[in-house]
């Protein structure tokens, strides 16, 4: 994964990026359910098939997606299999100078994980920066009281701006496509997979979100929390 602008792959992400309908495909691919076709991909932005072929390759030479071949379901016709596209596994971030900031989270997941003080404190300030957040949005929307629903539609549209890229799969269960704290999530799953539930957690309570909750259910294929309503975890 790129994290700094001296990775040549991540300079090629972000010059491709730059591009407004290149942007638009691919993250329109990123919120689907499952790999994209080209006519898919082409309506959803209003281009042509052919020109939205051009830019979906850039997008795999630029490493973003991968491409493979699949036919459409319930179809059983002889000939080629449609060309599909989904997220690469690939973290675009620019800093400029460099700064690697994963260095110090490194050393501090590290500490934390062998220090049971430490742990019981990151899980109590993550509760509290969510809470803080949560608290904000309420400040901000004053929504009034929230049933699970509306509650679950504030929250996606916050969490988005801070890279969870929620999906709603019921209208009261929102799972969350992407960590944002990845790669620390698989170096030390157990400590940040309980401090992102705790950030999550405040987060749904500072929002005065009172029947939803920030279960960890670990669903394959995406963050370990989900948000859902209380009593269907």
């Amino acid at each position: 994964m790129g994290s700094v602008s001296s990775d040549p792959q991540v300079l090629s992400a972000i010059a491709v990026l730059a591009d407004d309908l290149r942007r638009r495909m691919y993250e329109f691919i990123r919120r689907a359910d499952g790999p994209v076709t080209r006519d898919e991909a082409a309506a959803a932005v209003g281009i042509s098939r052919k020109l939205a072929a051009f830019h979906l390759d850039k997008l795999v030479d630029a490493g973003l997606l991968e491409a493979g071949f699949a036919r459409p379901a319930g179809l059983r016709r002889a000939g080629r299999a449609s060309k599909v596209y989904a997220p690469a596994d690939i973290d675009v971030q620019v800093s400029i100078p460099p700064r690697d900031h994963a260095v110090l989270a490194d050393i501090l997941v590290g500490a934390v994980t062998v220090a049971e003080d430490a742990r019981r404190a990151a899980l109590r300030v993550a509760d509290e920066r969510g809470h803080e957040l949560g608290s904000a949005e309420r400040a901000r929307l004053r929504p009034g009281r929230l049933g699970t629903e509306r509650a679950l539609t504030l929250a996606c549209e916050t969490l988005e701006r801070y890279g969870f890229e929620p999906a709603r799969a019921e209208p009261t269960r929102v799972f969350l496509r992407n960590c944002p704290f990845q790669p620390l999530a698989a170096q030390a799953p157990d400590l940040v997979c309980a401090v992102n539930q705790a950030f999550l957690a405040g987060f749904l309570r500072g929002l005065g979100a009172s029947t939803a909750t920030a279960a960890l259910t670990r669903p394959p294929g995406a963050c370990c929390v989900e948000l859902l309503a209380v009593g269907t975890g």
